[in-house]
C-alpha cells in the first residue's frame, strides 16, 4: 500500500511519523518548500509542494489531508475524483454542505472518506463507552467536557469551535449515541481574529445534555471530561488516559492499557482499505460535526438556541 500526505506542519508532523513507521508513506506535499524538503529527506520519500505535482508523478493508494480546514474541500475532491481513499483531519470542511458533497462523491467513486476525530481511538473514551454500554454505572444523564491551552501558533484561518470544540461534540455524539436536537453557545475573542474560548450546550433527547467549554487562554493544558450517570460518576482524562469512577461506595481507578490514539486512527484507516476492519468515524457523523459547530457559531452570533434535525 502507498500513502501520500498533504500538508506536514502543526499536527500533520505526527501522521508523517507513524506513517513512515507503518512502512506506507511513500511522498509528502507542502506549499512550504523547506519543510517538504525536511520531512522527504527525514522519512526518505519524494517531496513536492504544490498538490498537482504530487498527482501527477506518484502513484498511491490513499491520502492524508493534513492542511489549513479551509482548503480541505478542494482537495479532497481532486483526490476522491481520482479515486483515491482519503483520510482529512477535523474538520472534514468548513461547511456542511461541502462535507455532503465530498461523502455523495466518495460513494460515486467507491472510496473511503473519513475525518480525524480521535478521541474516538483514546483508550479512556473507549472505556468509557464500553461503561455506558453496559450500564455498570446506570444511564448516562449528562457530559462535561473541558478543554483548555494556549493558543496553538499554526492555527490562522478558524476559531476554538471548529478546531478544538469539534472533537468534543463528537465525542458526545458518540457517547449518547444519538445527534442532538438543540445548540445553545456563547463565544468571545480576546487577541484573536477568531473566537479563542466558548462554551457549548448541546440538548440530546429525553433532557439529557453535554457541555462543552474550551478555551485558548490559560497556560494549563486541560483536556478531560465527566460522564454523570444515575449511579455514578466517570472521570476521564484524555491527556493521561487516567479512568476514576465514583460511585457511593467510593472512589476506584480503572487500569487500562495505554495507547497512542493517532497510531490506532492511521491503523483503521488502513485496515478499511485493506478491508480488514470497519471505519470508525463515518463521514456522514464528520459532516453532522460540522453542521453542529456551525450551528453553535450561529448561535453565539445570534444569542439564541438552535434547533436542529439531523438525520
Amino acid at each position: 500500500m502507498k500513502i501520500i500526505q498533504i500538508g506536514t506542519g502543526g499536527w500533520g508532523k505526527n501522521h508523517t511519523r507513524i506513517l513512515s513507521e507503518f512502512g506506507v508513506l511513500s511522498a509528502i506535499c507542502d506549499m512550504n518548500k523547506e519543510r517538504a524538503k525536511e520531512f522527504g529527506e527525514k522519512y526518505n520519500v519524494n517531496y513536492y509542494d504544490s498538490l498537482d505535482q504530487i498527482m501527477t508523478n506518484e502513484d498511491f493508494d490513499g491520502a492524508f489531508v493534513c492542511t489549513p480546514t479551509s482548503t480541505h474541500s478542494e482537495i479532497a475532491t481532486r483526490l476522491i475524483e481520482n479515486k483515491k481513499h482519503v483520510f482529512v483531519e477535523k474538520p472534514l470542511t468548513y461547511l456542511s454542505e461541502d462535507g455532503e458533497k465530498l461523502v455523495e462523491k466518495a460513494k460515486k467513486n467507491k472510496v473511503i472518506l473519513t475525518s480525524g476525530y480521535i478521541e474516538r481511538f483514546n483508550p479512556a473514551v473507549a472505556r468509557v463507552k464500553e461503561f455506558l454500554k453496559s450500564k455498570e454505572y446506570g444511564e448516562l444523564i449528562r457530559l462535561e467536557f473541558y478543554r483548555e491551552h494556549r493558543m496553538p501558533s499554526h492555527i490562522k484561518d478558524v476559531g476554538i469551535i471548529y478546531d478544538t470544540s469539534v472533537h468534543d461534540i463528537d465525542t458526545a455524539m458518540w457517547l449518547f449515541d444519538e445527534t442532538p436536537e438543540l445548540v445553545f453557545a456563547k463565544s468571545g475573542s480576546i487577541n484573536h481574529d477568531h473566537e479563542n474560548f466558548a462554551t457549548i450546550m448541546l440538548g440530546f433527547k429525553d433532557d439529557r445534555i453535554a457541555t462543552i467549554s474550551s478555551n485558548w487562554i490559560t497556560p494549563t493544558r486541560v483536556r478531560n471530561f465527566n460522564a454523570v450517570c444515575t449511579d455514578g460518576r466517570i472521570f476521564s482524562d484524555f491527556i493521561t488516559q487516567e479512568i476514576r469512577v465514583e460511585t457511593e461506595n467510593g472512589t476506584e481507578s480503572p487500569k487500562e492499557r495505554k495507547a497512542e490514539p493517532l497510531s490506532l486512527e492511521i491503523r483503521n484507516f488502513l485496515d478499511t482499505i485493506d478491508g480488514k476492519k470497519e471505519l470508525v468515524v463515518k463521514p456522514e457523523q464528520a459532516v453532522n460535526v460540522t453542521r453542529i459547530a456551525e450551528a453553535a457559531l450561529l448561535s453565539s452570533q445570534k444569542g439564541i438556541p438552535i434547533y436542529l434535525d439531523i438525520k
